[in-house]
């Protein structure tokens, strides 16, 4: 199975062979600890909506066998000879980046995630040629600069998918100056999921007025108490929607299926602006009179750089920031997933592979 020598460390872990969407255990090799290397016994990952896409090749770009999982929390257990900053027991995390050229505009800048060569933690291509694999799987070779430290506030599982989730939601939030903490500033999040339920945290934790937009009404009791929304607009309802017109400074949208931002643009107050996180695999629908009456922006952003993550985990930390879970064992992944293609979990799976109910 390897495509290169000094793939060397044997590795259990689970890996879809084929687009019919059932993971399988799988045995592999992980690359020798390099220079730069650090090794993780990984103890947690989260499930994220992208490992549903590549497991059923739903972008086309899937090389299989693939072995998902980029919100991965674990334990160093060894370091190359040229790592400093991590040392055998620290507790680390990996996101969604395990590769970059580190020498561009965008690596100089820490924003390795928008590198022309960024190699993503699973289904990607390492700079030894070998195609990378994720962390539904009982250890992980990172580099060095793709890690990051988990405060000990924070606990591993909990914390797994603000790799990702957390991350997604932080990096526009900071970029769009909505985590300043101005007085009466106020936040429209799109959609109550994994992404979703971050944002509402991270808006509270700054001050901002947060309203939960969503299709589904049984959300706003959620929205409301446990996650201490403001304010919640069923967007289905036009009454609703009309009343929230020219209301709210920022938008975040975290739907990933096909919509139409006309309803949620004119939301937004004159200069406001909207933000897409999330990935529908089909167009949007973007009409150009709620743009142009209202100066309004609409942005993306994915994921973010690798010092802007370590800073929003530190903030986690500070603030006792973590995502709202569902622990599920290795044995039961392909029922995680099954769930999560329906929606039915709240807000995030993250599967235990170190832990007691695991069978690797």
């Amino acid at each position: 199975m390897e495509v290169t020598p000094n793939h060397t460390q044997a590795v259990s872990g689970w890996a879809a062979m084929d687009a019919s969407g059932k993971v399988v255990p799988y045995a592999f090799k992980r690359r020798a600890t390099g220079v730069d290397d650090v090794t993780i016994k990984v103890q947690y990952c989260g499930m994220c909506h992208t490992d549903l896409h590549f497991i059923n090749n739903a972008w086309g770009i899937t090389m299989y066998p693939v072995v998902p999982g980029h919100e991965i929390t674990g334990v160093v257990t060894k370091v190359g000879t040229n790592v400093s900053a991590f040392k055998p027991g620290d507790r680390v995390g990996v996101g969604c980046i395990a590769a970059s050229c580190l020498d561009c505009d965008h690596c100089n800048r820490s924003e390795e995630n928008y590198c022309d060569k960024v190699t993503l933690t699973y289904n990607g291509i390492f700079w030894d040629g070998s195609i990378t694999y994720g962390g539904y799987s009982n250890m992980l070779v990172a580099h060095k600069r793709f890690l990051v430290r988990i405060p000990d506030s924070l606990p591993l599982d909990a914390a797994a998918p603000l790799l990702c989730a957390g991350i997604t939601v932080y990096s526009p939030m900071k970029q769009h100056g909505m985590l300043l903490g101005e007085a009466g500033r106020s936040l429209g999040v799109v959609g109550l999921g994994g992404l979703g339920h971050v944002a509402v945290k991270f808006g509270k934790a700054f001050g901002l007025h947060v309203t939960v937009i969503s299709t589904s009404p049984g959300k706003e009791r959620e929205a409301r108490e446990s996650l201490k929304a403001d304010n919640f607009v069923l967007s289905t309802d036009d009454k609703q929607m009309q009343a929230m017109a020219r209301s709210l400074d920022y938008v975040i949208d975290t739907v990933s299926a096909q919509h139409s931002l006309g309803p949620l643009l004119e939301l937004l107050k004159v200069n406001g602006k909207l933000v897409l996180v999330a990935a529908p695999d089909k167009p949007v629908e973007l009409p150009s009179f709620p743009l142009i009456f209202g100066k309004r922006t609409v942005s993306g952003s994915m994921t973010g750089g690798m010092k802007e993550t370590q800073e929003m985990m530190d903030l986690c930390g500070e603030h006792n920031i973590t995502c709202d879970i569902e622990v599920v064992s290795t044995d039961r992944i392909n029922e995680a997933l099954a769930r999560l293609e329906r929606n039915d979990v709240r807000y995030r799976f993250v599967v235990d592979i170190g832990g007691n109910g695991s069978k690797l």
